[in-house]
């Protein structure tokens, strides 16, 4: 292939998966990423970007007070994201809202840090792999469905301690992890449409048990 045409072909693949993505979204009642509450861990996060702009001469030191004013005032995490938005790139930002679908064409792709998971996230893989890193993650509901595509591609997915994955192809479930004790655990349920895919889940090493 033609190493000129592949960034095009990625556009366009990845432009026609999210159209999918979004046609196929359902509406939600819930609250969205940007209205959700917010933690002092993440005000945390927003004050060490502050405290940086203000060291480096980004930010005056007027705006610099302005600013930790309305973090310490912050409710929702909308509110904190305001406060760094225009110190930083989209990709190194404290956290993460836009709830995008994640697309990996002719590539790798991955969310990870502090990041809101949507109710329902479409993930698209053709030639490429996504990495999804749950770890750090704000999953928006208790139990999230990821609407997998997979052509020869792949999904990897990380998850914290006391997370149940579950993938669903036609009419069968498979358990990716091991059983939880509690029975109102996370769960996370990956709905595949694949040809020749591939998904790996990486959960903690199981404690040991004190004797």
């Amino acid at each position: 292939m033609n190493e000129r045409w592949l960034p095009r072909i990625q556009e366009v693949g990845e432009r026609l998966a999210e159209e999918f993505a979004l046609a196929r979204r359902p509406a939600t009642d819930g609250p969205q990423p940007h209205e959700l509450r917010a933690s002092d861990a993440d005000r945390d996060r927003v004050a060490e970007v502050l405290n940086e702009a203000a060291a480096d001469g980004r930010l005056a030191m007027d705006e610099f007070e302005e600013r930790l004013t309305a973090l310490y005032s912050a409710r929702t995490l909308g509110e904190l994201a305001r406060l760094t938005a225009d110190l930083l790139p989209a990709d190194e930002q404290p956290f993460r809202l836009d709830g995008r679908p994640v697309s990996a064409i002719f590539k790798k792709e991955q969310r990870e840090g502090r990041w809101v998971v949507p109710a329902e996230l479409p993930v698209t893989a053709m030639f490429g792999t996504t990495k999804l890193d749950l770890r750090d993650a704000i999953m928006q509901n208790r139990r999230v469905v990821i609407n997998a595509t997979l052509v020869f591609g792949g999904l990897e997915i990380h998850v914290p301690e006391g997370v149940e994955v579950i993938r669903v192809s036609k009419d069968k479930t498979v358990r990716l992890t091991r059983p939880q004790d509690d029975p109102d655990c996370p769960v996370i349920e990956v709905r595949t449409s694949n040809f020749l895919g591939e998904v790996k889940v990486k959960e903690p090493p199981k404690r040991k048990r004190r004797r």
